[in-house]
């Protein structure tokens, strides 16, 4: 695994073009990305407002039973991740079914193996994803595993 640059938040039509699935979710047209995207809904660490966005779920074993793992592209540095190490009670959206949750950090033994399994699954996905994250990989597990070790990943639980 190689750093090759951090990445920076989108802005203008970029922007604009990011933040177009949320607008689906709202309309309630969340099914169209099946169980890949989720609609994050967290509280402002600083305006106490409703914030949204879209995350790729990167694990899908255990979405049906509430459990969802997700990635922080922009790393510790994203306003979502900030948000929820202030305030974790959240909102998740798989489709058009929402429920309230609990997001915990992961640790970097668990994003490493978060990772891995995702890559597992989805290879060519994963290193595009690591690519649009700031890492070039060779593919390899290895590679994979660092790059997971590098990025927070955070475990949404379901609230009873």
């Amino acid at each position: 695994m190689r750093v090759i640059e951090p990445p920076t938040p989108p802005a203008g039509v970029k922007r604009w073009l990011v933040r177009l699935p949320i607008h689906l979710f709202r309309a309630r047209l969340g099914w169209v990305f099946g169980t890949r995207m989720v609609l994050l809904t967290h509280t402002g660490r600083n305006s106490g407002r409703r914030r949204q966005v879209v995350l790729e779920v990167v694990n899908h074993d255990d979405i049906r039973s509430g459990e969802i793992i997700c990635s922080s592209g922009f790393g510790k540095r994203s306003d979502w991740y900030r948000n929820i190490l202030k305030d974790p009670a959240v909102t998740v959206q798989v489709g058009t079914r929402a429920r309230a949750a609990t997001a915990t950090p992961m640790s970097a033994d668990e994003g490493e193996e978060a990772m891995a399994r995702y890559a597992a699954r989805h290879p060519r996905i994963a290193r595009g994803l690591c690519r649009a994250t700031g890492f070039e990989v060779d593919g390899s597990d290895a590679d994979f595993r660092a790059v997971g070790r590098e990025l927070p990943f955070v475990r949404f639980t379901p609230r009873r």
